[in-house]
């Protein structure tokens, strides 16, 4: 990737996340293997294919959930995994990452935002927090604002037990926004929503990506990835086998194993290569 420097409205932002030569596996079972793929900020990568293929392992990966078997993930110049555990938590607190399902705290819309804001910050700033709440000066502005880019700051005050499981999404959407990450990791975030829910989701999307904020999105969704990406990924059999502009790779992708899967034909079998 690029030392390029993107200028947005907002902020000074430089290139995000970087996965070099990673392969991974669980119980000898490889998953992965010798991906190499970046993520800058104030862009949209879409990483797209199969159930099983191991998107959601590069997602968590990139999340430095855990370490790789073999290779590198880098970010801001260097490798998450050769830093000391203070600085990784530093590294891990600039990354925000979306599951499939909400997994929210039984309490308002509010207090789940803010949770992702608190616990990302020192000691000191919470102390300031903690002594907002006790002499009432009023919700946190990042909370209020990521509430509205999700449509959700007229409920913040309802607990969500009383929201529809859209609604939970947006919520999650939203905490992971609230402090400001350099990147968003999306795992299938409308996979199971209607289409109002999902609308309002992808607008969030392309409202953190115009903020300078890089967001990679698995999806099963080729519509979604077509709509919202600057740049796609496609994944078969733990391999990268393109990667490039939205536009090149849905129109004339490199690799015939992308074009069958994009048009829905793709039937494989482990090892199988491309001309």
């Amino acid at each position: 990737m690029s030392d390029r420097v993107i200028e947005t409205p907002h902020r000074r932002v430089e290139d995000g996340i970087v996965a070099t030569d990673v392969s991974h596996g669980f119980d000898d079972t490889g998953v992965l293997d010798e991906i190499s793929l970046g993520l800058e900020r104030g862009e949209i990568l879409a990483v797209i294919g199969p159930s099983g293929t191991g998107k959601t392992t590069l997602l968590e990966l990139l999340a430095a959930f855990y370490p790789p078997n073999e290779g590198e993930i880098r970010m801001n110049g260097g490798d998450v995994w050769s830093r000391s555990e203070r600085e990784r938590l530093a590294a891990r607190r600039r990354i925000g990452m979306v599951f499939q399902e909400p997994n929210l705290f039984d309490t308002t819309v509010r207090r789940n935002v803010s949770y992702g804001l608190h616990v990302r910050r020192d000691w000191r700033s919470r102390l300031r927090e903690w002594g907002t709440r006790l002499f009432g000066e009023g919700t946190s502005l990042p909370v209020t604002e990521a509430l509205e880019t999700v449509g959700l700051a007229d409920v913040a005050t309802q607990t969500v037990r009383s929201l529809s499981g859209g609604e939970a999404q947006r919520v999650a959407f939203a905490r992971a926004l609230a402090y400001d990450p350099d990147v968003l990791l999306l795992d299938e975030p409308t996979s199971d929503l209607d289409p109002r829910n999902t609308a309002v989701i992808e607008d969030a999307i392309g409202t953190a990506r115009n903020q300078g904020i890089g967001v990679a999105v698995a999806t099963h969704d080729m519509h979604q990835a077509e709509r919202l990406a600057d740049r796609v990924a496609v994944m078969l059999d733990g391999s990268l086998i393109e990667v490039g502009p939205t536009e090149r790779v849905f129109s004339d992708p490199d690799d015939p194993r992308a074009r069958r899967f994009i048009d829905g034909e793709l039937v494989y079998t482990a090892g199988e290569k491309g001309d």
